[in-house]
């Protein structure tokens, strides 16, 4: 019997592996370039303990596309980094950037891991998993100590258990209608979207001021306005249930103008982030009992998905998207054969 560390390599393997492969090669770039800049001894070796585990992951895929005879993606390369360039960032940036990086990968190859069959797939994306984990632990102390990133807010522990009576704790949309504070699952989603967004407003900022490419630069300031206007309206809900919102952190863009990133590697970035916007939005609007959240995140995501598909056609016109795998077109074949 075949056992499934033999099993061919399926389609939804082969697709999340070369995900994979585009989201580590990038990563590395990153962080060859911060630890370059990196000063503090402790932010360094967190950020070359996470560049030597994508190190061997990425070798590990590579000998897994080998073995199936599949062609290796281009992903992200050496060309895609300007050694010796400027600081784009302040201190501390660099391990935020880290933070969030490791936060996406966390949940996205713990879906990955649902959809791979192989033993030998599923355990690495079990290492994937944990990698991500630990560095996200780590940057997280690491912040913390440093005073990088607040806490988010407090609340009085609960004395006793309650439930839902009435329709009105549902209420949100009657502007003649009294809302109820906010729960702390709902506040758990929206301190999440505004620490991702806070961060992104800097990350586009320094993205914009050193983009090459005009339209590409254009983007990355529509990115910024964006995640400054999310800001405010979630910052807004908060205030209503007189919580406070997180201030801005430590770590801004520079004054720098010169590229450290290629414009295509800040586009799939940019790509990648919008990803994590629109799922983490979702799963907030499905956590959310107020009537008038899931409507304010609905508004959210249709901007960012706006947003998202004005950054894929950039990467289209620019020759900067590169196709995933892809199923045969029966149709294009049949009519090849028919022309013969």
């Amino acid at each position: 019997m075949t056992t499934s560390d033999h099993l061919s390599i399926s389609s939804a393997e082969l697709g999340t592996l070369w995900m994979g492969y585009q989201n580590k090669t990038m990563n590395m770039r990153f962080l060859e370039y911060y630890m370059e800049k990196a000063e503090n001894p402790e932010a360094k070796d967190i950020l070359q303990s996470y560049y030597d585990k994508e190190a061997k992951h990425i070798e590990t895929i590579i000998k897994i596309f080998q073995d199936e005879g599949a062609v290796l993606p281009v992903g992200f390369t050496e060309k895609d980094v300007t050694p010796g360039a400027p600081r784009l960032y302040d201190e501390l940036f660099d391990i935020m950037h880290l933070r969030l990086i490791t936060q996406i990968n966390m949940g996205l190859f713990t879906v990955h891991l649902s959809m791979a069959y192989r033993d030998d797939i599923r355990k690495l994306y079990k290492l994937f998993s944990d990698d991500a984990q630990e560095a996200f632990d780590r940057t997280t102390g690491f912040l913390l100590k440093n005073s990088a990133i607040p806490r988010p807010p407090y609340v009085p522990m609960p004395k006793d258990i309650a439930f839902a009576r009435n329709k009105q704790y549902m209420s949100g949309f009657n502007l003649l209608t009294h809302k109820r504070p906010l729960n702390t699952i709902e506040i758990a989603h929206l301190y999440q979207a505004l620490e991702a967004n806070t961060m992104g407003i800097t990350l586009m900022t320094g993205f914009a001021q050193t983009a090459q490419n005009h339209e590409a630069s254009k983007l990355f300031l529509d990115g910024k306005e964006l995640a400054k206007k999310i800001v405010s309206k979630l910052s807004d809900v908060l205030r209503q249930s007189d919580i406070h919102t997180p201030s801005m952190w430590a770590g801004t863009a520079t004054d720098s103008t010169n590229a450290p990133f290629s414009d295509k590697m800040m586009m799939y970035q940019t790509s990648v982030f919008s990803s994590f916007g629109l799922t983490s939005n979702a799963i907030g609007s499905a956590f959310s009992l107020r009537s008038d959240l899931p409507l304010k995140l609905a508004k959210i995501a249709q901007d960012t998905f706006s947003f998202a598909k004005n950054s894929g056609q950039i990467m289209i016109k620019n020759g900067w998207m590169e196709e995933p795998p892809q199923a045969q077109d029966r149709e294009k074949l049949t009519k090849g054969q028919r022309n013969k």
